[in-house]
């Protein structure tokens, strides 16, 4: 049960996040009756903090106006979700001026730090890759996220509880090769021991991670970012595609990045002359395939539809759709 003292604190962390509390809402959030808000509230004014009190029906209590708030109070998970943040705004483009204020603020928050959560940041940071598909990423649990960061730094195997997008649960172990953020979420990506095969996990549906005995090497080749991308545009779903598109590689990557599709160069026919024309095999798997007529014509290049049948239907019909819409006074 939290001290007289740390319940004081959550209450002035309360009140400074703005307008007036009921008492109410105050004891609620505090786990007390009313009358201990009342009392903490006068411990609070004995500090200096000048907390007025709202009266009326809606009334409650609130910090005076133009108050000058005490230095900033941050629990480790609220530290863990500042500095990733911090750290993926390094992936935006900031100005100098916003790269200054990143690192001044990110060095603030460090120095304050206790040492054993410092230290496991820094395995976190080590642990850590961006793909190239950046979004406002959602902080996930921090103890399962510095769990595994630790697992991933030191080749352990590690533990986890998950749940998959069906909702199925499964414990599994698993060889974290690194820990990734794509499209605004975390990933882990490892060898899933039981099955042998490299597998990418979601970290915000894993329940709890546990450190295990042993080690394990981890393998050569791509990165866990390219990993994951690769992993996203091979993953199994209902429909396999594959298209001949005509053009440039950049061309086609700005409408099918990396984690929806694979290219190849597409080996030309007898006849087809290499130094003019330009044919790129792209094969995706996807569940739904009515998303990507659209992207194709978009496009505006050439292109040829292996598989499957129910895709030339689909883009038939958008074209149709087009046609008519055109022909409309």
């Amino acid at each position: 049960m939290p001290r007289p003292t740390g319940r004081v604190l959550t209450l002035l962390e309360l009140l400074q996040s703005g307008g007036t509390r009921t008492v109410a809402e105050l004891a609620d959030r505090l786990g007390v009756e009313g009358r201990t808000v009342r009392r903490y509230v006068d411990q609070l004014i004995d500090l200096d903090v000048p907390v007025e009190s709202v009266r009326g029906r809606y009334g409650g209590y609130r910090l005076a106006p133009g108050y000058r708030l005490p230095p900033l109070m941050l629990s480790d998970d609220e530290a863990l979700a500042v500095l990733l943040g911090l750290v993926a705004s390094r992936r935006a483009g900031l100005t100098t001026t916003e790269h200054t204020a990143r690192e001044t603020a990110s060095a603030k928050i460090r120095r304050v730090l206790p040492k054993r959560i410092a230290r496991r940041l820094d395995t976190l940071l080590e642990a850590l890759a961006f793909t190239d598909q950046l979004d406002d990423f959602d902080t996930p649990d921090a103890e399962v996220l510095l769990t595994i960061a630790d697992a991933v730094r030191h080749r352990r195997p590690v533990s986890i509880r998950y749940t998959d997008r069906d909702g199925r649960r499964s414990e599994r172990t698993l060889h974290a090769y690194g820990i990734v953020a794509h499209a605004g979420r975390w990933y882990v990506t490892g060898k899933d021991a039981r099955i042998g095969e490299d597998r990418t996990f979601r970290l915000d549906r894993i329940a709890d991670a546990r450190t295990l005995p042993g080690s394990f090497e981890a393998p050569v080749g791509p990165g866990p970012a390219q990993r994951v991308v690769s992993g996203f545009a091979t993953a199994e779903y209902r429909h396999e595609v594959t298209l001949r598109i005509h053009g440039t590689v950049e061309q086609i990557r700005a409408h099918l990045p990396a984690s929806v599709a694979s290219l190849e160069e597409y080996a030309p026919v007898t006849g087809e002359d290499r130094a003019t024309e330009r044919w790129l095999r792209v094969e995706l798997r996807a569940e739904r395939l009515d998303w990507l007529p659209p992207v194709l014509a978009s496009l505006d290049r050439p292109f040829v539809i292996e598989r499957p049948a129910e895709l030339h239907d689909l883009v038939i019909a958008l074209a149709d759709r087009l046609a008519s819409y055109a022909r409309q006074a």
